[in-house]
């Protein structure tokens, strides 16, 4: 069914994208994230209740629209497969963060940023599993802050709605947060404590009103079951 979605997408709306969304729909459970490698499909359920570390997960939609269809998306995919193709490997994920410095000198500048958005992206993915399993999610806001900035500066899928919801969030109590989804628009997330949720609910939406944007849905979110054949 994944497999199916995926070339829905990819072969009817023609927008390039994976299996990400797809399997987390489908492969979801409740209390966990969904640790998915793409290459082989295969996934490891990881422990993600907020509830008893205090903590409530926000999504912030800026309801900024975006399109995997245009050009945005493909372009970061096409610059993600040269540089594959450029270092020799078969995807972004067989490169090691110590093989970056010679990367630098093969690729040019922005081909070299987006693939160390994806390198680093890969490494901070692995180390919060490690987290989540070891320390809880009180543990991953860093992680989180340092995603949204490799996607804002490196892979440049960020756009100012997100930007302000992301730095307003933190200033006010969030303990991480990052755009999420495919970029150019759509939502950020917050992993906020709940002492602090409704202070980060009221700034971002005054942020927004400052700044002349749309008002954003704030609501919060926790992991459930995928979909499912209910009758």
């Amino acid at each position: 069914m994944v497999l199916a979605t995926q070339r829905a997408e990819n072969d009817f709306v023609g927008a390039p994208t994976g299996i990400m969304d797809q399997s987390a729909s489908l492969r979801g459970s409740r209390g966990h994230a969904v640790f998915l490698d793409c290459r082989d499909q295969s996934v490891q359920l990881v422990p993600f209740e907020v509830e008893p570390a205090g903590l409530v997960m926000l999504v912030i939609d800026t309801k900024v629209s975006h399109s995997h269809a245009d050009g945005g998306y493909a372009s970061r995919r096409a610059s993600c497969e040269l540089g594959a193709e450029v270092l020799g490997v078969k995807a972004l994920r067989d490169v090691r963060l110590e093989d970056l410095e010679e990367a630098a000198g093969l690729l040019d500048e922005v081909t070299y940023r987006r693939v160390r958005h994806v390198v680093t992206e890969n490494d901070r993915v692995l180390q919060t599993v490690e987290l989540l399993a070891s320390a809880g999610p009180g543990s991953i806001g860093a992680l989180l802050d340092a995603s949204h900035l490799s996607m804002r500066d490196d892979f440049e899928i960020s756009c100012p709605e997100l930007d302000l919801a992301v730095s307003t969030a933190r200033t006010n109590g969030a303990i991480g947060a990052r755009m999420t989804g495919g970029g150019f628009g759509g939502a950020a997330i917050a992993l906020t404590p709940v002492t602090s949720e409704q202070q980060v609910r009221a700034a971002v939406a005054r942020a927004f009103a400052d700044a002349g944007h749309a008002a954003p849905d704030i609501f919060t979110v926790t992991p459930a079951a995928g979909a499912m054949r209910i009758s």
